[in-house]
């Protein structure tokens, strides 16, 4: 049985221009060599897998290379790695550094690769930085370290740092599909597509990925073997919950989410995808933007033709349910039910349905005009009924402009369509018949001169203000009968002037004026009453209490209170 390699060293680049995703540094290096201009200290940082060791031992080998070696020549006696995750003492430094006095046996130069270097010791640090400022000119040091604000800053300065990115998932599906050839394996585009956007960036990791998969699924590489192995979702899914959700069919999506649950998959694991995908969508929408989506050819096409049955609002609001549900996915304590009330939720963005509203329009009557609908015109009757005997509903009153005069007691007349033009219930020209009808029934117009304006007396006044406040103590409302009882009103023409010893209060009862002001006009039957609050600081003095008030206040209520304070010798603070 022949002994198996694993594609991370099997196809390990021999060459900068095998290397995958850091043209820019592979360039400068080869620039470098080829000009004499190479630094002898040199700095790779980036994540795992992304070539820094690759780039350090193919740097060593160009340039002990003169063009007589053989193929196979590796310089092994000039190339000294050095772990120092496991040789981080000063010891294991100072050793080094005497090894860098003697001159190569073989080529020109000697080269150190000190790999995860972020891993020494202060004190191996310090011991270090003579020898890596002023090197012997046969020695060169590569440094490589994925934690590179791990290194001090003494280090750094003395060397020409190199930060490798993270490769593309363009890139690392394009360099699979070079291995799947090699190793006559068929592998669907977005098979490869899937393991390396699961490789994050890491070229080895993606390598390890692959042979892993292919252990699986054997020389077929599926898309839906891949899914399999790693345990993600499959783009399908997300592609059915999205449908689900623009035809707003919540049971069939609570099931949907029910069986990705079953198949082991979390509810943070799914809604997190979901975000994703509405984000993949609102890019499809525009050209500019398409190229930032990272999915296959064919994938690419259904992106694209579900992102056309998507509006640009539903997706922004989807994206913005789905990632404060991923928000609160670890504080929950019921992490199904926060994922289920999200889906939900997304499901009804688009729900068309009729909407129960509580608010009241008053809508003008040029809106009927341009409709060509006539507004019923509806006559206050002289005879009102007291409000001292009404409901709590009739107190309430809408804050608009013309709330003053918009409310009468006669029900508004209804009206009958005719028996010719009755049609089926289900029918366009019954909806919109019902439609005519609840808009001249929610039109009142009121002609201000036919509202009562009768004389009021001060004496008539102000019993019906104090059976206001009577009303407020009944209903349980004592802050505003307070507010109410703290000064008063006088009577002045049409004028109801009260005076309050702070903002505060003022603000209090303009919130509070309208069904005030209702009660008094409908009781009083004058429309013409208004009511002007001022505010006057010097009137608050009089609300003061001293130390002394609020004792003799306390005392009237408990006259055992004098006889405490002469038992024990107490004094008024």
């Amino acid at each position: 049985m022949e002994h198996f390699i694993v594609s991370a060293r099997k196809y390990r680049p021999q060459t900068f221009k095998d290397v995958v995703g850091q043209q820019a540094i592979t360039n400068t290096l080869l620039n470098a060599i080829e000009n004499n201009h190479l630094a002898q200290a040199l700095l790779f940082t980036g994540p795992r897998g992304v070539g820094k060791t690759t780039c350090a031992r193919i740097l060593a080998k160009m340039i002990n290379s003169d063009g007589t070696e053989t193929e196979d020549e590796d310089f092994a006696f000039n190339i000294f790695e050095l772990d120092a995750a496991s040789n981080n003492s000063v010891d294991d430094i100072r050793s080094l550094t005497d090894q860098v006095r003697i001159p190569p046996q073989v080529g020109k130069y000697k080269v150190y690769i000190i790999d995860e270097v972020h891993m020494l010791s202060q004190a191996a640090f310090n011991a270090f930085l003579k020898t890596l400022e002023e090197p012997p000119k046969h020695c060169i040091f590569i440094l490589a370290t994925t934690e590179k604000h791990k290194i001090i800053p003494t280090i750094l300065s003395r060397c020409q740092i190199f930060d490798f990115k993270r490769i593309t998932v363009t890139d690392a599906k394009e360099y699979l599909k070079y291995i799947a050839n090699e190793q006559g394996i068929t592998a669907e585009d977005d098979a490869l597509h899937i393991i390396a956007q699961k490789a994050d960036g890491a070229m080895r990791d993606a390598l390890s990925i692959f042979d892993r998969v292919v252990s699986f699924s054997g020389k077929n590489l599926t898309r839906q073997a891949v899914t399999e192995n790693l345990n993600v979702l499959d783009y399908e899914t997300y592609f059915k919950s999205t449908d689900l959700i623009l035809e707003n069919k919540i049971p069939e999506l609570l099931i949907q989410f029910n069986e990705t649950l079953s198949k082991g998959f979390d509810g943070h694991h799914y809604i997190s995808g979901l975000a994703s995908h509405f984000r993949d969508l609102l890019v499809c929408q525009n050209e500019q933007t398409l190229e930032l989506l990272e999915v296959g050819d064919d994938t690419k096409l259904k992106y694209q033709e579900q992102s056309r049955k998507s509006s640009h609002a539903f997706l922004i609001k989807g994206i913005e349910l789905a990632n404060d549900c991923d928000l609160k996915y670890k504080s929950s304590r019921n992490q199904r039910l926060l994922v289920e009330l999200c889906i939900m939720q997304l499901a009804s963005i688009t729900f068309d349905g009729e909407k129960k509203n509580s608010k009241h329009y008053i809508i003008p009557a040029s809106y009927f005009k341009a409709k060509g609908i006539t507004p019923i015109p509806v006559v206050i009757p002289k005879e009102h009924k007291s409000i001292e005997n009404s409901t709590d509903s009739d107190l309430k009153v809408e804050k608009s402009q013309d709330a003053d005069s918009s409310y009468s007691n006669t029900p508004l007349p209804k009206i009958e369509l005719k028996k010719d033009t009755r049609t089926s219930g289900l029918s366009l020209k019954s909806i919109k018949a019902k439609k005519e009808h609840l808009i001249r029934q929610m039109e009142v117009v009121i002609d201000e001169d036919d509202l009562p304006k009768e004389d009021v007396t001060e004496a008539a006044f102000l019993k019906t203000w104090n059976s206001y406040i009577k009303i407020l103590h009944k209903k349980g409302e004592k802050i505003m009968a307070s507010i109410l009882e703290m000064d008063s009103p006088k009577l002045v023409n049409t004028n109801i002037e009260i005076t309050f010893p702070n903002e505060t209060l003022k603000v209090e009862l303009e919130r509070a004026q309208y069904p005030l002001m209702e009660y008094l006009r409908k009781t009083l039957r004058n429309y013409d009453l208004k009511l002007d609050i001022h505010v006057n600081e010097e009137a608050s003095k009089k609300y003061v209490f001293t130390d002394q008030d609020k004792y003799e206040k306390l005392k009237e209520k408990n006259p055992n209170i004098e006889l405490l304070r002469n038992t024990f010798g107490l004094d008024i603070h």
